[in-house]
């Protein structure tokens, strides 16, 4: 009220201004007519001062009147109310406050007439009647507001109540600014750098390495102890963690400048246990952090949260673990549980692809060989390994497959479940056969995902390896000093690895090409496994009109299929590797529906990590080999996605490589 009427004050002295101005002019002009207006002007403002004054005491007595509507008791008990109060009308205008008020919140000026919302900023009354408790920020004080809705005989007033909560605003600020975070710090190929290494450079990487770390942590009030040679551990406090996140942890690429005599790079992997209630729950979140960039394939920074991950870096190709320490032990700890177990059940995921049969095929004949009962469960009609099965029929291993649902009748007590070729549970060819299994053992060369399975009593993990089978020929090794395969079923892993390495071009180590002489050895046909990857003409015309479709942006092939046939989940994935034959394209997206569901195959040949992008809707795979389901979507919008996606991916390689210059 007071303010719309102290609006006029503005106007009227640019109007004395002016009239001034103009009384200057008639001084030049016309002396006569220059007293007569000065006359005029001096009664115009003694008639303007005595009005004002009039106002004054108007809006003096019009503010009294407003505040009588409390009465003489409330107005005493309010005025000597320890806490800040002030009252306002239905209009929503100051009509009372006690001292308390006008000392400490307005600072000893006035606030009579003015609208609550110079007092409450972006809330409403209504705001602070429903949430009692609101936080009110003014004159850089926090306070708490509280509302109450006061009915007079005459009007309806809200009297409200602050309390200042600044010193506990400020104390929970620091509270939160000081909370620990646990950071665990891992040298990912610390034997592979000093392999072949003169001592001298030896104490030269490993100093070189520390020294960064040592930096690191000195621009925090944190502190970092060593726990074993290649492994550290450094707490440091929330707003410091803040700015290393925010940073994308730039010691990734200070890490990776170390180089070995054999030009390789160091590699870090970093677990951070952030936001817990206390330090034993920050180290726990810390271990899973650590555990999930590893399985991811080092070279990058997890964050653990009490509500899930946050990963940073991640972008280079994993470096091969040549020692075969961990398989050696993995396959002594396997056989012991499969001689406690009544049978075995192996499994992949659905649509099983020669990789995920392969393999299957590969564990149950080891296991069979040493004389537990195994099978593989596999949905007969619904696989992309249809050649394979096929094959395996036909010589005579038809007692090694079984349904899903007839499976349901083997399970014991004792029964062992081996997952191969994913760790999602729900991506496993049955989840009812997942839920039904006590014992659990996981076999899987995928990036780690959020959502992988949890309860596995052994979980062999090695993102580095090129597929499943590759990881099973290596355990079946140490399963007997005899072999446990014949040629088929050695024809069956080797198919597994040809699958995933693109006929060893893609992903392919060391340990590859060993497990392939390993297989060779038993007997392995590569002329026969090729024929497993042959299709008839009608999948060969429809995956050459997918290849001719395919759009080229930002280095990435994109096609898409409108149409849906049984075979497609065949032809989609090779379409995508034909387009990777293309100039200047490092990456290939094959888009098909089934149903309300949009698939996803994702390529690359190892410039693009289409594994993160296929992070990023809801899928996931490994660096070059990659897929998502995108449901309730058509395949517009699906696109869009992708790109928008691909996009999302280089700004934060962008974002990394300006971090390195």
């Amino acid at each position: 009220m007071k303010k719309r009427l102290w609006i006029f004050g503005p106007i009227v002295y640019v109007l004395a201004a002016l009239c001034v101005i103009m009384l200057g002019m008639l001084f030049a002009l016309n002396k006569t007519y220059f007293y007569i207006a000065l006359g005029l002007f001096l009664a115009a403002a003694a008639f303007f001062v005595f009005e004002s004054q009039n106002i004054q005491r108007a809006i003096a007595r019009l503010v009294e009147k407003m505040g009588s509507n409390l009465d003489l008791a409330r107005k005493e008990s309010l005025n000597s109310f320890p806490l800040p109060v002030f009252v306002a009308n239905a209009s929503r205008e100051i009509v009372w406050y006690n001292d308390h008020f006008k000392s400490t919140v307005l600072g000893g000026t006035e606030a009579y007439g003015n609208d609550v919302s110079t007092i409450l900023g972006d809330k409403t009354v209504e705001d602070v009647l429903q949430e009692p408790g609101s936080y009110i920020e003014y004159n850089d004080h926090q306070y708490k507001a509280y509302a109450y809705n006061s009915r007079s005989s005459e009007a309806s007033l809200y009297i409200f109540v602050f309390v200042d909560e600044t010193e506990t605003f400020s104390d929970a600020v620091e509270y939160h600014e000081t909370r620990p975070c646990v950071m665990l710090m891992l040298v990912d190929n610390y034997d592979e750098l000093l392999q072949n290494t003169k001592e001298s450079e030896k104490a030269q990487i490993i100093g070189g390495i520390e020294s960064l770390l040592e930096d690191f942590i000195s621009k925090t009030n944190g502190f970092m102890r060593k726990l074993d040679r290649d492994r550290f551990i450094a707490v440091v406090e929330e707003r410091h963690m803040r700015e290393i996140v925010e940073s994308r942890f730039q010691i990734l690429d200070k890490v990776r400048k170390v180089v070995s005599g054999e030009r390789l790079s160091a590699t870090l992997s970093i677990g951070v246990g952030r936001g817990a209630a206390n330090m034993h729950e920050a180290d726990e979140l810390a271990g899973q952090a650590l555990d999930m960039a590893l399985g991811r394939g080092g070279d990058q920074a997890a964050v653990k949260t009490p509500t899930g991950f946050e990963f940073f870096g991640g972008m280079s190709k994993g470096v091969e673990k040549r020692t075969k320490v961990k398989t050696r032990i993995i396959a002594a700890a396997l056989l012991e549980m499969i001689e406690a177990s009544d049978n075995v059940i192996v499994m992949g995921h659905r649509f099983a692809d020669l990789d995920a049969l392969g393999s299957a095929i590969g564990m149950a004949s080891g296991i069979r060989a040493l004389g537990k009962d195994a099978v593989v469960a596999i949905n007969k009609e619904k696989n992309l390994a249809k050649p394979l099965y096929d094959r395996m029929i036909a010589n005579g291993l038809e007692d090694l497959f079984i349904e899903p649902d007839e499976a349901m009748f083997y399970i014991t007590k004792k029964t062992l479940l081996i997952v191969v070729d994913t760790h999602i549970p729900t991506l496993l060819e049955s989840a009812e056969i997942y839920q039904a299994c006590k014992s659990v053992v996981v076999i899987d060369h995928h990036r780690k995902m959020v959502n992988h399975i949890a309860n596995a009593v052994i979980f062999y993990h090695e993102p580095f390896a090129s597929s499943a089978s590759e990881m099973v020929t290596e355990l079946l090794q140490y399963f007997s000093d005899k072999p446990v395969l014949n040629q088929v079923e050695a024809e069956a892993l080797l198919s597994g690895i040809m699958l995933d390495t693109k006929n060893f071009v893609l992903k392919t180590g060391v340990r590859t090409f060993e497990a392939a002489a390993y297989l060779k050895k038993l007997g392995a046909d590569t002329v026969e496994v090729r024929k497993l990857f042959a299709s008839d003409m009608e999948s060969y015309q429809r995956k050459t009109r997918l290849v001719s479709s395919a759009e080229v942006y930002r280095e990435c092939a994109i096609a898409t299929s409108t149409g849906h046939t049984e075979d497609m989940r065949v032809v989609a994935p090779q379409a995508a590797d034909e387009l990777l034959g293309i100039n200047a394209v490092d990456a290939s997206f094959v888009l098909f529906e089934t149903g309300d569901t949009v698939n996803i195959n994702a390529r690359s040949m190892g410039r693009i990590n289409v594994q993160l992008i296929m992070e990023k809707l809801g899928g996931g795979g490994h660096l070059t080999m990659a897929g998502a389901q995108i449901k309730g979507i058509t395949m517009e919008n699906a696109r869009q996605k992708l790109l928008l996606a691909i996009d999302d991916y280089y700004e934060e390689i962008e974002k990394e490589q300006s971090k390195e210059s």
